[in-house]
Order: structure tokens, then sequence, then C-alpha cells
């Protein structure tokens, strides 16, 4: 089912790269934009998991530099029927963390040093069952396609934008250069609305999956509450484009539409939780 929305995600964000090629540039600018959509999307899925790393200035870790924690990975992937994933650290105060791989075969956990500080071992378990989770459905190649084609769309938009504003826009044949002007201010929109939906429901799905895997849906609960407090107050520099995968929101914006926002309110994910106890 997650591969169905994979790929339906890739064409549907391909066809708005291609829409958008057909307004600026006509027939010949569709055609360029597809073929920049195609490198785009082989490019999110064979090296999302390296980008990601280098995004959170991750480093690998193994069995001895962190023997307790490469046990509980251990442990619980084998509970979920994963292969163990890699396990990495970054360095961050902010308790976080977060997965990320196209496969589970190729699955990377990532703990920031603030959430290994700051949670008990039953929260870490459920932190790292939700991380397992989005492993086991795939949730972080559906995420970064989504990603990387909506960065890619808001790049053309505001190419096309500058061109309007220093008169080189829609001048190719008969193209309507205010249809293709208000298609650069849409589409981004449509693209992150697009993207921050499926960052949601994947939240929701890994915490379902999180509590079946370690059978105390309590653990994640009190981690989330930790989690947010910690992000209010504790700042982390990090890529936009890396921001969804985390458990919580690590930057932290205020009056923000939900429609806009990556992951869903920790009060209502907490209530779930606590519902299936």
């Amino acid at each position: 089912m997650q591969m169905v929305k994979v790929f339906g995600l890739m064409t549907a964000l391909t066809l708005l790269f291609v829409v958008i090629g057909g307004a600026i540039g006509g027939q010949n600018g569709a055609i360029l934009m597809f073929g920049i959509a195609v490198v785009m999307n082989f490019g999110s899925y064979w090296f999302s998991d390296t980008a990601v790393l280098r995004m959170y200035r991750a480093q690998v870790v193994d069995r001895q530099q962190a023997p307790q924690l490469y046990d509980m990975v251990e442990r619980l992937a084998n509970r979920a029927g994963l292969p163990m994933p890699t396990v990495a650290i970054a360095p961050h105060d902010q308790p976080n963390a977060f997965a990320t791989g196209r496969s589970p075969e190729r699955g990377v956990v990532c703990f920031t040093q603030g959430i290994l500080r700051a949670l008990s071992m039953e929260e870490l378990e459920g932190v790292t069952a939700h991380e397992l989770a989005h492993i086991q459905h795939r949730h972080m190649l559906v995420g970064t396609v989504a990603a990387t084609m909506a960065g890619a769309i808001g790049l053309v938009a505001s190419i096309v934008r500058w061109g309007f504003i220093f008169g080189t826009g829609g001048r190719d044949g008969d193209n309507n250069p205010f249809a293709a002007l208000a298609l650069a201010i849409v589409a981004p929109l449509m693209a992150m609305v697009i993207q921050m939906a499926i960052s949601r429901q994947n939240e929701f799905q890994a915490d379902a999956t999180a509590a079946r895997i370690t059978g105390h849906p309590n653990g994640l609960a009190n981690a989330l509450l930790r989690l947010e407090a910690g992000a209010r107050r504790i700042p982390m520099r990090v890529n936009e484009a890396a921001a969804p995968l985390a458990i919580v929101n690590p930057l932290r914006g205020r009056g923000i539409s939900r429609l806009f926002s990556t992951h869903p309110s920790t009060e209502e994910r907490v209530r779930r939780l606590q519902s299936m106890r």
C-alpha cells in the first residue's frame, strides 16, 4: 500500500511539475520539467538516507560505541519483524529522533544527544518503536519524495515570479502570462499542503504501530509530552526539508495553519495513544 502511495505521489507532483513547465515554456518547457522531475525522483529514492543524515550532522554508531542503545533497537526491531537498522546519533541538545532510508533493509534510526539524556528507558523504547514503525511502513520514502518534489516546484515557481518581475516571463508563443504567474503562486501551496497532510497521517500511523510493538502506549505518550516541551525550550538548527522526519517538529513556528503543519498536535497524538490502553 505504501509503495502505491509513493508512486502515486511521484506521479501527481511530476504532473504538477510538467504543468508548470508547460505554462512557462509550452511543449519544450513541459519536456524539460518532466526530465528534471525524473532526476529529482531518482535522487530522492536512492540517496535520501545519506542526505538526511548529513542535514542533521549525524554519525553512525555501532554496538561498541552505544551498547545499551544498540541492544534496545535490535530487540525492538526483532519484535517488529524488521532487519536491524543502522543506528546514528546527531549532536543536538534538543531531544528528538527520526528514521530514514528507502526500505527496511536500508533503514536508519537516529537519536539526538538530547533525547538520550532526557527520556526514561520506557519512553525511549516508545520513541524507538515509533521510528521503526516509520521504517516498516516506508514512510521515509514517501516523505522524502514529497519534500523533494515540493521543494523543486517551489524553486521553479520562484524563478517564474522573478521572471515576471524583470519582464522576461510568459513571452513564449501563445502562453498566457497571467495563467503562468497564477500557477507559479498556487502550485507550491498545493504541493506543500499535500506534503504536510501525508506527514501528519504518517505520524498517527507510526504512533499506533509503535504502541503495538512495545505493548505499552503510555511510554510513547509520555515521551511525546517531554519532547514537545523540549522542542519549545531548546532550538535546533536543521534544514527545513528534514523537519517532517523528526518525531516532533524541531522548528517551532507560531500561528501556522494546520494545513501547513508537518506534525499533528501532540495533544491529539497523546489522546489517541491513551485511548489504546
